[in-house]
């Protein structure tokens, strides 16, 4: 119709016509130029005196698909918990967006009378949102099904045949180990916790808990199944609000086991895949070959994690231009003045609701401070943004990125 309609206007050739489209043209010439106001206001930001540092900044224009500012954008930097937004978008981009962890029960043999004469089996994927205490929904399933005794043993079928691992160049208070998901303290950990979640719904087990896998064969005799399901928004929203090292290196683990399914199952196995992947993403799928962009960790707690502006806006870009990581972006960053990390740092009337971004913030072994996210401009622009400071104090670092905010929100700031 479009081709059609073209061809048409091209054979009348009369004046009104041609004036139409040149208005047309016009219009949309218009609508992709980038606010001069706000490019000045920037300049103006970047050439004020501050505290010493490094200070990189690049705002882009995703509506016009042109840069408004560019300050030393290609001056690789630590970016602490930036480093997530790079590692949870190529985890979507290879996991997809729609994404679910499934945690399966299966049981085998008969019941008879309130006994089953066989075993129940556990079959776990790396599930973080998994606590101990939700290991009851399977146990009541199995009350449900009038079972009040189990003459046989659980089967830990496990992807994780270990629990997590601190990362290289991690601090050593920086594991977190208590705010892992259950399915990654290894399978000690999860056997106590089954046993615990029988006990509570009133069942008793003659055998012990077992680490394996059924064989081929025997898979058609383990029927019964209950299924508990999270979708990898809820993780990725505790990981971009909250900031949360744990969710992130779980999601790594996903990841990498999504790369090598048949890996040992070790810690290390699938936290090297999973950061090779992030490599390859970065280089391949992003244009970013600069050597000197270095990531080790998917959570930001290595402090040899560096980026430059121009990769982390690369990053936002490629979530804008792929809808369902985009839906999920707006969804789950962090929001000024509502949730998140961006509640309290740009709690202002004035920018309530404005901003979603990620903030990145390491005070070991020197200030390590970062912003990075999206923004509608004041002439209605779709904008992202990544704003690195290093080497200053983060507090410093918090009234330039305040202020910075600002100017982008379209508020005067003198």
């Amino acid at each position: 119709m479009l081709c059609l309609l073209t061809l048409t206007t091209a054979a009348c050739g009369s004046k009104e016509s041609k004036k139409a489209a040149t208005n047309q043209d016009d219009k949309k010439a218009v609508a992709l130029n980038i606010d001069t106001a706000l490019q000045s206001r920037l300049k103006k930001f970047c050439a004020q005196p501050r505290v010493k540092g490094h200070f990189g900044l690049y705002v882009y224009d995703l509506t016009a698909n042109k840069p408004v500012t560019a300050v030393d954008i290609d001056h690789a930097q630590p970016i602490a918990s930036c480093t997530k937004l790079l590692a949870s978008v190529a985890a979507l981009n290879k996991l997809g967006a729609d994404y679910t962890y499934r945690t399966t029960l299966y049981t085998r043999g008969k019941v008879e009378k309130d006994t089953l004469r066989g075993d129940i089996m556990l079959m776990a994927g790396l599930d973080p949102m998994l606590k101990a205490e939700d290991l009851t929904i399977f146990t009541r399933h199995l009350h449900r099904m009038g079972i009040r005794y189990i003459d046989g043993r659980c089967l830990l079928n496990l992807k994780l045949k270990e629990k997590v691992k601190a990362e290289q160049h991690w601090y050593p208070w920086d594991l977190s180990f208590s705010s892992y998901g259950i399915l990654f303290k290894g399978p000690d950990a999860i056997s106590t916790a089954i046993k615990r979640a029988l006990a509570a719904s009133g069942i008793r087990m003659k055998g012990d808990c077992e680490l394996g896998a059924p064989s081929s064969k025997e898979a058609k005799e383990w029927t019964g199944r209950f299924r508990y399901m999270h979708p990898v928004s809820s993780v990725t929203r505790v990981m971009w609000k909250n900031s949360s090292n744990t969710k992130a290196t779980s999601l790594l683990y996903t990841l990498g086991y999504a790369v090598n399914p048949h890996s040992n199952g070790s810690a290390d196995a699938f936290a090297n895949a999973g950061v090779k992947y992030i490599r390859a993403f970065l280089r391949d799928s992003l244009k970013m070959r600069d050597t000197a962009l270095v990531i080790h960790d998917g959570c930001g707690l290595c402090t040899h994690n560096h980026l430059s502006p121009r990769a982390l806006v690369a990053v936002l870009t490629f979530g804008y231009h792929h809808k369902p990581i985009y839906d999920q972006l707006m969804r789950n960053l962090s929001i000024s003045g509502v949730d998140g990390t961006l509640h309290r740092l740009l709690f202002d009337p004035r920018l309530k609701g404005k901003i979603h971004g990620k903030t990145g913030t390491l005070s070991h072994p020197y200030g390590i401070s970062s912003l990075a996210g999206y923004c509608k401009g004041a002439d209605g622009h779709n904008l992202c943004f990544a704003f690195l400071n290093s080497e200053m104090s983060v507090l410093d670092a918090h009234v330039l990125q305040r202020k910075l905010c600002l100017i982008l929100a379209g508020v005067d700031v003198r």
